[in-house]
């Protein structure tokens, strides 16, 4: 008996690093999987549809069921298409993991119009163009889980990533959105943000000064079905970070309980009241706040 027996999952970006881990983990786990990737380079030119195809090839040569979609999941065409190839072939989509990303890194200041667009287009836009047929489907049907990919470096910040981070940012909005949203209708949603060693990220430089700053794909793909599986009971709503120097960890916003003012107020007052106010700079407890 696998964890995810008789469920169908949709993954995109599949066609290598961190995806193809899940694809692979799923189908062992009992899953039929949709293994969706465009193709083509870490910018997001090109497509290739092979990648996806041997990701499948290798899933069914181990006994598994796959499905290779070759869709670009920034478009709400290739969104559909993607879930319409899950319903066609195996009936169902009870998991999506939004996996699928670019890198186009460029300090703030030296950043194009161009750049910030594709990979907004790609990340945000492209999870919610893949979520949304999804998430009605799961609506109707008895609920389902759904994984959504954002980034330290738009939860807490990187340098050189500005419009990777703000689009990592927007996918844990929406995430928080979701999950109160499909709540009622037993659609689980999580948030993941990795630190893994791939193509994506085999050039950053905190990887290459320290080669075991990251787990690989395989060492990640544990935590994603633990989240998509029945292990996690009714979480939801919730952020995972998975990485080599962290580990496994929650990550939460928090605020404090705050001064509350009687009457007129003035800007002094928030001085006089800093304490009330801000976190103490450093953290006795350890954790990091973002």
């Amino acid at each position: 008996m696998g964890l995810l027996d008789n469920k169908v999952a949709i993954i995109t970006g599949a066609g290598g690093g961190l995806g193809e881990a899940y694809a692979k983990l799923f189908a062992r786990e009992g899953a039929a999987v949709i293994v969706n990737d465009l193709g083509g380079p870490r910018d997001g030119s090109g497509a290739d549809k092979s990648m996806a195809q041997k990701v499948v090839d290798a899933i069914k040569a181990e006994g598994g069921r796959a499905y290779a979609n070759g869709a670009d999941v920034s478009t709400v065409e290739g969104g559909q298409s993607i879930f319409d190839d899950a319903i066609k072939q195996f009936g169902r989509a009870d998991i999506l993991v939004n996996n699928a990303g670019i890198l186009l890194d460029m300090t703030f200041a030296k950043s194009t119009e161009a750049a910030w667009d594709k990979v907004m287009k790609v990340h945000l836009k492209g999870t919610y163009c893949v979520t949304m047929p999804v998430f009605k489907w799961m609506r109707e049907n008895g609920g389902g889980v759904i994984v959504n990919t954002s980034s330290t470096s738009g939860l807490i910040g990187n340098f050189g990533q500005s419009n990777y981070g703000a689009a990592k940012g927007g996918i844990w909005g929406l995430s928080n959105v979701l999950a109160v949203e499909g709540r009622k209708y037993n659609i689980r949603i999580w948030t993941l943000a990795p630190g893994a060693l791939t193509r994506m990220t085999a050039d950053l430089p905190r990887y290459i000064e320290n080669p075991g700053a990251a787990f690989g794909p395989d060492r990640i793909a544990p935590a994603v079905l633990y989240m998509v599986s029945e292990l996690s009971g009714n979480h939801t709503g919730k952020v995972l970070g998975v990485s080599g120097p962290r580990g496994v960890r929650e990550m939460k916003m928090q605020e404090m309980e705050g001064w509350k003012p009687k009457g007129d107020w003035s800007a002094q007052d928030i001085v006089a009241h800093a304490d009330e106010i801000f976190f103490p700079e450093s953290d006795k407890m350890g954790a990091r706040r973002f």
